[in-house]
């Protein structure tokens, strides 16, 4: 592997981590401020306990599943809503979806949206027992009261013009990053025309980095020769591409809402929420499993093509998708959701892998009801296996 690949890869991992991080930081301020979505009234409303449960799964990240398991242990809501919101959700990965392919991601979670409805209706249905693995009236499992959107903080005034005169140090630091990759994003350091194509799939790497190096041998013979018609003749290198676009305007978007939630947010927020949780607990994480997972795809392509073992074995690939799609967790499906993004692997695998995974949403129904998580998943396998086959 070349420096120049390492030095792509870095990219890649910077933009997709900046993305994703932006997109936390926004649902984490909406998720905060639109606090006590649910009342007691949802005990007795099953099919609106659905509705509620599939919302909660769409919201990106694993706080609005942490919601529902959260409620179904208490028997708020039931086990046909539980199942809604596993199917809907797709964890962190989300945050990648909407980043890196906004339109498929769109449609797949409209389908997944499609098969919960479907799934708990019959489960709703069918179902005598609707609290599946939960064994006494009240149980007590808080989760992440941290971060509930209930704080006392909320009904305060808060003064834009105090927040910069006595700003603290994570209000600066914040400040200072996000007025930063504006920066980078509208002066074209981040721009569409190698790492951003190569990361939506416009290019192959062996072409990024013929093509930066090609521009690095040809800016230096411009030294000695005439280059006025050097970009008139490279023009189809620097071709950005709608997605490449999409992602500079997405970025523009995000830090620009970003740097006004800074600004204008409570410094409880910024310490707990922004900086505690998000930055802190999920910016190694996020950045670590995709540099991780987009290394060692780029090794495996030097010695396996994996677009041929998709094309000539897909029902192992397809079994190995539901089978990692089983870890309660977020990061080892990244995977499956850059191949997708890439163009290598078929919809009906990806989609496979979306419904049988959650995330870390499933964690905290593991610690409490092995029962529930365990039929839960069965479910989800069943599904994601028809759709599998039926796709390929």
């Amino acid at each position: 592997m070349t420096l120049n690949t390492f030095y792509i890869i870095l990219q890649q991992t910077l933009i997709i981590t900046t993305l994703v991080l932006g997109m936390m930081m926004v649902i984490e301020f909406i998720n905060v401020r639109t606090g006590g979505l649910w009342s007691k009234k949802l005990q007795t409303k099953p099919w609106i306990q659905i509705l509620f449960a599939i919302v909660m799964g769409f919201i990106p990240g694993c706080l609005g599943t942490y919601t529902v398991v959260s409620l179904y242990i208490h028997r708020v809501v039931n086990f046909p809503a539980l199942m809604a919101a596993l199917i809907t959700t797709t964890g962190d990965e989300a945050f990648f979806m909407f980043s890196l392919f906004p339109e498929k991601a769109l449609l797949i979670n409209l389908i997944l949206i499609g098969i919960a409805i479907v799934v708990a209706t019959l489960l709703q249905v069918t179902m005598k027992n609707k609290f599946v693995g939960l064994r006494d009236k009240e149980m007590s499992f808080p989760i992440h009261e941290n971060e509930s959107c209930s704080h006392a903080h909320h009904h305060k005034h808060h003064n834009i013009k105090s927040n910069i005169k006595n700003i603290s140090f994570v209000r600066a630091l914040l400040i200072t990053l996000s007025v930063g990759v504006l920066v980078l994003v509208l002066s074209g350091v981040i721009d569409g025309s190698h790492h951003l194509n190569l990361l939506m799939g416009g290019q192959t790497e062996e072409s990024v980095i013929h093509s930066m190096e090609s521009h690095q041998i040809e800016d230096s013979t411009c030294l000695h020769i005439d280059c006025h018609n050097h970009n008139h003749s490279h023009n189809h290198s620097h071709d950005h591409g709608g997605e490449a676009d999409w992602i500079r305007f997405i970025l523009i978007i995000l830090f620009t809402a970003i740097l006004i939630i800074v600004v204008v947010a409570e410094e409880h927020f910024l310490e707990e929420h922004l900086w505690e949780h998000v930055i802190k607990v999920h910016l190694p994480k996020i950045f670590l499993w995709t540099f991780g997972v987009i290394l060692c795809l780029t090794i495996i392509n030097n010695y396996i093509n994996i677009h041929d073992i998709i094309d000539t074995k897909p029902f192992i690939v397809l079994l190995i998708a539901i089978l990692i799609g089983i870890i309660p967790q977020s990061g080892p499906h990244l995977i499956f959701l850059i191949l997708f993004a890439n163009g290598d692997l078929p919809l009906g695998i990806f989609l496979a892998n979306c419904i049988v995974q959650d995330g870390h949403g499933a964690l905290p129904l593991l610690a409490e009801s092995r029962k529930a998580f365990i039929i839960s998943k069965g479910i989800k396998i069943i599904i994601a296996l028809l759709i599998g086959v039926f796709t390929l």
